[in-house]
């Protein structure tokens, strides 16, 4: 690969800088678990300011514009700005490191919810609908988190090291809806609307997410990664005979690991997003919406530690399947599961959270195994795009379905477009079959 005079002096600069962490791998597994710590801490401020807009957004614009129809628009404007965002945040984090790219996204998000809190005094739908986008900053910086962990993982920790990012999302993210009636109380006692309550959660947890980063994420993991990759490369040969069949499985690698993430990020988000929606219809309180997407969302994240083992352990493209077959339970579930039963809604909830979970770290774990330092960040960054534009798309296509159909047939649908993870999956596993027995000596 080459690099233009002034990348050039960068990496001489950096290496110089980083030259014990290269010569270390001490010191790369000290700051390999240390980064993990930082990650964890800004993941449970982070997760709180998550939770807001998926809780109360959809009824937040439902009681500001007055019509149902609308209701996935706010979904669809977080996740829109999200994606926007994604992309930033990952050419910002190839240049100049995840610390710099993750605290702007943070901190942006944070001044998103503000302008959502100001909005909503206002009753302003366009101030409403531009935070909203702003406030996509956050999900993107807390999607992206994920990625700071794996910088410094040795393959076998790869998806580990995503689990325990996305397990201390956890934290906040549970509380957060589960702080609905409380910050909604708190809101009317200062003149905020109830529904924007969750929103000065947000903002607060938002900042203190970025703040962290920015103070303590040094030295840069992804810096010093991308350091170590060039002095390796340096010390090798020139490229082998083989080079173009690993590029190859690269691409599929990369192509499958975004496919997996884009289609459980559609299916979960459609879901989800109607769910409050649903509720409301048939007399459930904030309290209990809360509740269900406490659930969903602690289902999202709390199992992360186990799911990270067994695709470390089982296999990438085996937990892609049982997403896939997990978010098809939930679509069934959610589907034939009474209106008025709590339970039901809490079981289908709760496997929609699992599948994704599942898809989202074997997907993580598969764009990890098919890249390199040295443009790792910018595909991630991308790939983010794809699968926040995803979730756009199925916050507002789930909002005009309900409208015209009904939230079982919503359910079902979602459940069904969770199996093409199948064939998808035994065109990748055939290929990679096909090209090892190429390379197999005779």
């Amino acid at each position: 690969m080459s690099h233009a005079p002034h990348e050039l002096g960068i990496i001489e600069s950096q290496t110089s800088r980083f030259r014990s962490y290269i010569d270390s791998p001490e010191m790369q597994a000290r700051l390999y678990k240390r980064t993990l710590l930082i990650v964890v801490i800004s993941q449970i401020f982070g997760g709180a300011g998550l939770a807001a807009g998926v809780t109360v957004g959809a009824l937040l614009a439902q009681d500001i514009l007055g019509t149902e129809s609308s209701a996935g628009i706010p979904a669809a404007l977080f996740t829109l700005g999200s994606a926007v965002a994604a992309l930033l945040i990952g050419r910002l984090s190839q240049r100049f490191g995840r610390r710099s790219g993750l605290a702007t996204g943070f901190l942006t998000g944070g001044i998103g919810a503000i302008g959502v809190l100001i909005a909503a005094i206002d009753h302003n739908i366009l101030l409403l609908f531009a935070s909203l986008l702003i406030y996509g900053a956050g999900t993107a910086s807390n999607l992206q988190t994920r990625y700071a962990g794996t910088d410094l993982a040795k393959p076998a920790q790869r998806a580990k090291a995503v689990s325990i990012a996305m397990v201390s999302t956890t934290f906040g993210a549970v509380s957060g809806p589960n702080l609905v009636d409380v910050m909604g109380r708190f809101a009317m006692s200062i003149g905020i609307p109830a529904l924007a309550g969750p929103f000065i959660l947000a903002a607060a947890a938002y900042i203190l997410a970025g703040l962290v980063l920015l103070a303590f994420l040094r030295p840069d993991p992804f810096v010093v990664a991308k350091v170590i990759t060039e002095a390796q490369n340096s010390d090798q040969s020139g490229p082998s005979n083989m080079n173009s069949n690993i590029l190859a499985i690269n691409s599929r690698g990369i192509i499958v690991g975004a496919t997996v993430m884009i289609l459980t990020q559609i299916v979960m988000v459609a879901i989800m997003t109607m769910t409050p929606i649903h509720m409301k219809h048939h007399g459930h309180s904030l309290g209990e919406v809360g509740l269900v997407i406490g659930i969903h969302i602690g289902a999202m994240y709390l199992p992360s530690l186990i799911t990270g083992v067994l695709v470390d352990k089982v296999g990438r493209t085996a937990m892609s399947c049982a997403s896939g077959a997990v978010l098809l339970a939930a679509g069934i579930f959610a589907a034939v599961a009474p209106a008025d039963s709590m339970l039901g809604l809490i079981i289908a909830l709760a496997l929609l959270g699992i599948g994704w979970n599942f898809g989202i770290i074997s997907g993580t774990a598969l764009i990890v195994d098919a890249t390199q330092p040295a443009t790792r960040a910018k595909i991630q960054g991308t790939i983010d795009v794809l699968i926040a534009l995803a979730g756009a798309s199925g916050g507002v296509l789930s909002g005009i379905l309900v409208a015209n159909s009904s939230y079982a047939t919503l359910s079902f649908i979602g459940g069904t477009l969770s199996l093409l993870l199948i064939p998808v999956i035994i065109w990748y596993r055939n290929n990679r079959k096909m090209e090892r027995s190429k390379n197999m000596p005779f």
